[in-house]
């Protein structure tokens, strides 16, 4: 069934977990008829169903679609996007209101959790400005030949396992700082470096890598100066450090000046080439990735989604 093409597909995808203090629906509700908004709600049951939800509204006519979610449940719905006409995709905007474990795309966009009046009140101007989407290129089990678009980053290595271990740790202590520090304790005396063989623009690298992070946005804090409107991937490789330095790291990644340590090299670029990772963990947009088989590489689409910004 056809919609008003100013009523907004509202997805709610509640937080999940023994301490979640994520926005509840009756906050946002209250917001979105203070404001004058006609909209329509549906609640994802799980990970797997915002896909299949955002689906939905695409083809019941929705032209503004919001994600209260996070980063996961955004990377959910540029997918499912990326899957329609360009011409269906070209007149739908997609916005989103904080609500996940991981929300570091809406931070980029100075978006917190909690301010759903303020947020709310930004996203009715309808300023739209097309994003950048990072993709990758695999194949899977199967031989097939997959693509999975990212917003955030992806991440190979170790901090591709403590992103996994932040998001069922959040679950507990709530803060992103804390979780982020007992999931590193929890791996500290793992292994903490992988035979990687990386081609970035003219440069093949070739040897032990503790982790990579290709960001097309800030990258959980790995690429800061990433920005996801310039057709071009940061790139941040870190080689092995010594203990000490491991723990300097850590410091200057929770005080946002990673790039400064001694052992990150970073690049700017529009594909990467991962030829060899040795079995490690890959994680994309903060959700672990199991499926690729050899080799893939990793580029950019330029403008391709309308994303709502902020005041």
């Amino acid at each position: 069934m056809a919609v008003n093409s100013t009523r907004w597909g509202v997805l709610y995808c509640p937080k999940r977990g023994l301490y979640s203090s994520g926005v509840h629906w009756d906050k946002i509700e209250k917001s979105l008829v203070d404001n004058d908004i006609e909209f329509d709600l549906i609640q994802s049951e799980n990970t797997g169903s915002v896909e299949r939800l955002i689906k939905m509204l695409v083809n019941n006519g929705y032209k503004t679609i919001i994600i209260v979610g996070g980063d996961s449940a955004l990377n959910d719905a540029v997918n499912c996007l990326m899957q329609v006409e360009k011409e269906i995709r070209d007149e739908i905007a997609l916005g989103v209101i904080p609500n996940g474990l991981m929300n570091d795309f809406a931070h980029f966009w100075g978006l917190k959790e909690g301010e759903v009046e303020t947020i709310i009140q930004g996203l009715k101007q309808r300023r739209i400005r097309k994003v950048d989407l990072g993709y990758i290129r695999y194949k899977n089990k199967k031989g097939e030949t997959c693509r999975r678009y990212f917003l955030n980053c992806i991440n190979i290595g170790l901090i591709a396992t403590i992103m996994n271990l932040r998001r069922k740790t959040r679950r507990f202590f709530g803060s992103r700082t804390l979780s982020f520090i007992f999931s590193f304790i929890l791996l500290i005396f793992q292994r903490l470096e992988y035979k990687m063989r990386l081609k970035i623009n003219e440069d093949e690298l070739k040897r032990k890598m503790m982790t990579v992070c290709i960001g097309n946005s800030v990258g959980y804090g790995q690429t800061p100066n990433a920005v996801p409107y310039n057709g071009l991937l940061d790139v941040s490789v870190v080689y092995h450090p010594q203990m000490m330095q491991l723990f300097e790291g850590i410091y200057l990644f929770l005080r946002g000046k990673f790039l400064n340590h001694r052992n990150v090299h970073p690049y700017r670029t529009r594909r990467v080439e991962v030829l060899e990772v040795n079995r490690a963990p890959i994680g994309i947009d903060g959700r672990q990735l199991a499926t690729p088989v050899g080799p893939f590489t990793i580029e950019v689409e330029q403008e391709i989604i309308n994303f709502l910004m902020p005041d």
